[in-house]
């Protein structure tokens, strides 16, 4: 008997250990790699996408932290974060980026084509912001809008002005109130003016169209770009070489913004894009 309890007491003492060791499936590399990302729908998929491919290819864990688009940037040139992939580029984060361009590194763009602006159904009958005005009673005198902190929202401040729209009101909000109000406007055919940016999955869920900005207050096409903390190539060099080659098409970031609103899990949506297109994945990593 007394042999008995020995060895149950050396085979829980051997499963103790092994749990105060950290035993698990986790990625078991150095400390998590800090990524930020603001919650817009192009921002949310990379992000998910690029920490699930480094999890796979380098067995490291990265942190995933939504906030503010002004404190990512002030995080990621401090080094509370690593780096992000959600940098619009030379308008939307100008001012963000003017602050701290001396204290982060850009490693490219991982989207090309990017486009912000106010956009409206293709059934609503004006084309360009010069309209809105003038029609602000159709709109109920409302541009939807999402958090105060986005730099399309700054831009829509500054277009409410040079458009002289003083019967217009810039709503604050968020993506997702955004574009539950953009659905439910659509699906009764009201007209319906919200910030808009592409890409974006409405624009396949949504006919729609960027009302045309004849001042360029919004600015032409923009880059979406991989941004890093100073040191960041010195400390982690073949995930940097990763993120300075990591590109997205229009129809692939299209594809895989659609999955994530179909998964109810970022993560598994973001596998099973890996799953569909590891070859793309492997030429990342060349």
């Amino acid at each position: 008997m007394k042999k008995v309890l020995t060895l149950a007491l050396a085979l829980i003492l051997i499963v103790s250990a092994g749990a105060a060791a950290g035993c698990s499936s986790e990625p078991t590399g150095e400390e998590p790699l800090e990524l930020g990302y603001v919650n817009w729908a192009c921002a949310t998929a990379n992000s998910y996408l690029v920490r699930n491919i480094l999890i796979n290819e380098f067995d490291t864990d990265v942190n995933l932290r939504s906030m503010d688009a002004g404190l990512m940037w002030q995080a990621v040139s401090t080094g509370d974060l690593d780096f992000m992939v959600t940098a619009w580029l030379p308008n939307t984060h100008a001012d963000y980026y003017a602050e701290v361009k001396d204290d982060v590194v850009d490693l490219g763009p991982v989207y090309e084509g990017a486009q912000i602006g106010l956009v409206v159904p293709t059934y609503v009958t004006i084309d360009s912001i010069e309209e809105l005005n003038e029609n602000a009673d159709k709109f109920n005198g409302q541009i939807v809008g999402i958090d105060s902190g986005a730099g399309i929202m700054k831009a829509t401040d500054a277009a409410l002005v040079e458009y002289d729209m003083q019967d217009m009101e810039l709503m604050t909000s968020s993506d997702a109130a955004m574009t539950a109000e953009l659905k439910t406007s659509y699906d009764q055919e009201e007209w319906v003016v919200v910030t808009g940016w592409a890409p974006h999955w409405k624009f396949a869920e949504f006919d729609l169209k960027f009302l045309e900005d004849t001042k360029n207050v919004y600015g032409g096409e923009e880059t979406i770009n991989a941004i890093s903390r100073l040191g960041f190539a010195d400390d982690q060099p073949e995930i940097a070489a990763f993120l300075e080659n990591y590109y997205m098409s229009p129809a692939e970031l299209g594809e895989l913004i659609g999955m994530m609103e179909e998964y109810d899990d970022n993560d598994e949506a973001a596998q099973a894009w890996i799953t569909d297109n590891q070859d793309k994945i492997d030429g990342w990593l060349a």
